[in-house]
């Protein structure tokens, strides 16, 4: 051996020492908040998009402020409310200003219900009169303000009101709602969970009209969660919640006219609506777009609706032999043509269209993916978007000509780039991390992406690090059953390639999923460092299935969730496996939710390749998830059988041989706990030896108090005693 070849080992062998100073991760650092990561406060761009608005608190008295800021300087230019110089409100928690900045919806006393929905109860402030009005005594919905914020629109009891600010009239829009059977303008469950949205009503531009969905659940079959709490005797939550191939929600359209107090009713019946999963009005005011889509979701139509007539047509149809995703990218210009995005030709672009549903142009173009649309600034004519155009696994802003020419990198840099645009798209805030870099947030030029000023980085957690064994996140492609699938790897820090080490795989392996990602990992990221620190390699792979990779990679698993990308998984271990430093016979995976279904399908179906798994909060059949997810990727269980059965972990306990750890919540309301029942009664049956924890009243989620530190500890010590 030479002397620099000699030289170079020396330079990796110091690479990796551990040095005395440096100490380990623990996990009570990691959820004692030892590791503060510093983000941006919600901010709100002001009309005049130079000037922003963000909520402060004062923590020694609690005094709420709603302070604006110059985008280019940082300085606080105003101060729009004080929460100590309101009359008649001794706090609030958020904040929404009307479309003219003449008022603030102010809300107290919230109160989750699902994942995105809530319940508070809501003042108006009039920012010039300092005018304070309760907008109804009860706690209701998604108060929202008509154009002019002369009145506000709310959800209550499954009913739509309105409340006239000047006058204080409230006029009630709708009579019929009655828990779990009619619900009019909010959304039900699989709504709100599938198509991510609450607000099913919208005021049109002069504020005279407000279209809504009904959706009449009186066929929908109900499921109960007992909830323990701390009385003697248990409370059951009980909620519809349709299962893939039960009976959905029936869904109608209707717009009120707030003068004449008539509503209409709106036939949808000559085109694809099974769902209604948007509504919104286009800039005028007697149009309204819909989004409605069949039961498979493979066939979107974007209907035009005259409110004088209530007659639709149909502008656009979107289909796909899979299923097509519902977003929020529809934009209109001011003439009614309008933007959307669309995977047709085998990537996610956009596209212009005029505003009878003909295609002027494909906007973007080329084999990477459209990951977020921004919006478009009809002055310079440009498109402002996020793609993946620099790598699979990184991010950068964009911005492009409507044409499709003149197209700018405004923040291209290898890693992940995340842009918040002004109102005038002058400015715009970007977020920047990497594996090694935690969040960086900027003020840039929206016109070439120049920097004008750091607004905020986390170079003390990045120091912080450095007394602590951190080890480097390798990314590297394994190309696995003719596919080069994204990887990345986490060596112990003192890594030595004459050992052999065990691997833990982490994945979550679900539909347009992707955790293979060139950005700051906190949590579990810290996680699978200490597990590191412990002798442990960590490995994660995104397989078939996944996103990122344009639409035949992700919708080949169609009918067949749980195939191949279990086949991939164990193709992956098996691959890691053949490595000189690693120990075949030691390899471990877990995942939560889809993963946890993927931990429990891999160490039933790989008995000889994985040691032990741990499954959080599995689906561990898709006939016991929810229509509107499960559908869209399987079609009902009527349709395909084999495709719900075949792949099911209930299906293949007969074979578990390694370790298995099952973890579930008791108030799920999302991924049933029935789930984790129905396989831990299939494993007794089989008379297979496992572990589980069951935590109860915890949801999905499965935090609170030290519930996350005592189930990773848990499953540390499980790692420690079987892998």
């Amino acid at each position: 051996m030479n002397i620099r070849k000699i030289a170079l080992l020396l330079l990796v062998l110091v690479a990796g020492v551990v040095t005395a100073q440096q100490k380990k991760i623990t996990l009570e650092e990691i959820y004692d908040g030892t590791f503060r990561m510093q983000y941006l406060d919600r901010l709100h761009s002001m009309n005049n998009g130079k000037e922003y608005a963000v909520l402060n608190t004062d923590r020694n008295s609690g005094v709420k402020t709603l302070d604006v800021y110059s985008y280019k300087t940082g300085e606080k230019v105003n101060t729009l409310i004080n929460s100590s110089e309101i009359d008649g409100l001794d706090y609030f928690i958020g904040y929404t200003l009307s479309d003219d900045e003449s008022k603030v919806l102010l809300s107290t006393k919230l109160r989750s219900i699902y994942r995105r929905s809530s319940l508070g109860v809501y003042y108006v402030y009039d920012l010039e009169s300092k005018k304070l009005t309760q907008v109804a005594e009860e706690a209701i919905q998604e108060p929202t303000f008509s154009p002019d914020a002369s009145k506000v629109a709310y959800g209550l009891d499954n009913n739509i009101y309105i409340k006239d600010i000047k006058t204080g009239e409230t006029t009630q829009v709708t009579k019929d709602g009655v828990k779990n059977k009619i619900i009019n303008g909010i959304t039900d469950w699989v709504y709100e969970e599938e198509f991510a949205f609450v607000r099913a009503f919208d005021w049109n531009a002069d504020g005279d009209k407000i279209a809504f969905i009904r959706f009449d659940e009186s066929d929908v079959p109900e499921f109960s969660m007992d909830i323990f709490g701390n009385e003697l005797y248990p409370s059951k939550d009980t909620f519809k919640y349709p299962k893939a191939g039960e009976t959905n929600a029936t869904v109608s359209l209707h717009i009120y006219d707030v003068a004449s107090a008539e509503t209409k009713n709106v036939d949808l019946s000559g085109f694809q609506n099974y769902y209604i999963p948007r509504l919104e009005w286009t800039p005028d005011a007697n149009v309204l777009a819909v989004q409605t889509t069949n039961r498979k979701q493979n066939d979107i139509n974007l209907l035009f609706v005259d409110a004088a007539s209530a007659k639709a047509r149909l502008i656009l149809s979107d289909t796909d032999d899979a299923y097509v995703d519902v977003t929020d990218n529809l934009t209109f210009l001011d003439n009614n043509d309008f933007i959307w995005t669309s995977e047709k030709d085998g990537w996610n672009h956009i596209y212009l269209y005029d505003k009878n549903g003909k295609l002027i142009n494909q906007v973007t173009k080329g084999p990477w993916e459209v990951t977020s649309y921004y919006g478009y600034d009809p002055k310079s004519k440009r498109v402002f978007y996020q793609s993946s155009e620099n790598g699979s696994i990184n991010r950068g802003v964009y911005s492009i000509k409507i044409n499709g020419k003149s197209k700018e990198a405004l923040a291209a840099e290898e890693g992940t780039n995340s842009a918040n645009f002004s109102t005038d798209f002058t400015y715009f805030i970007n977020s920047f991390s990497d594996a090694e870099t935690p969040y960086v947030f900027t003020l840039n030029d929206a016109e070439d992406g120049d920097v004008i000023r750091k607004i905020k980085d986390n170079q003390a957690l990045k120091d912080q690090f450095d007394a602590y064994v951190i080890s480097e996140k390798e990314f590297f492609i394994l190309p696995i059953n003719g596919e080069e699938l994204n990887a990345y790897m986490i060596k112990p820090k003192d890594f030595d390639p004459a050992k052999k080490y065990p691997v833990f795989m982490t994945q979550y392996s679900g539909p347009g999923s992707q955790s293979v990602a060139n950005s700051w990992s906190a949590g579990n990221g810290y996680w699978f460092q200490m597990l590191a620190q412990e002798g442990y390699i960590i490995v994660c792979v995104d397989p078939r299935g996944t996103g990122l990779k344009g639409r035949d990679f992700k919708k080949m698993t169609q009918k067949e969730l749980g195939k191949y990308e279990v086949e991939d998984q164990i193709a992956a271990a098996q691959a890691l496996g053949e490595r000189d430093y690693v120990d075949a016979d030691r390899i471990g995976i877990w995942g939560w939710s889809y993963g946890g279904f993927m931990a429990s399908n891999c160490i039933f179906q790989g008995a000889d390749t994985f040691k032990m798994a741990i499954a959080v909060a599995p689906v561990t059949s898709w006939r016991f998830y929810d229509s509107i997810y499960t559908e869209r990727y399987m079609t009902t269980p009527q349709e395909n059988a084999s495709g719900y059965d075949n792949n099911s972990p209930l299906s293949h306990v007969d074979a578990l041989e390694g370790k298995f750890l099952l973890v579930h919540g008791s108030a799920d309301d999302n991924v049933h706990v029935q789930n984790t029942m129905r396989l831990i009664e299939a494993l007794v049956q089989a008379n297979k030896q496992f572990d589980w924890a069951i935590y109860p009243d915890k949801n999905h989620g499965i935090y609170g108090g030290n519930t996350r530190l005592h189930l990773y500890t848990k499953m540390t010590n499980f790692i420690k005693e079987n892998l």
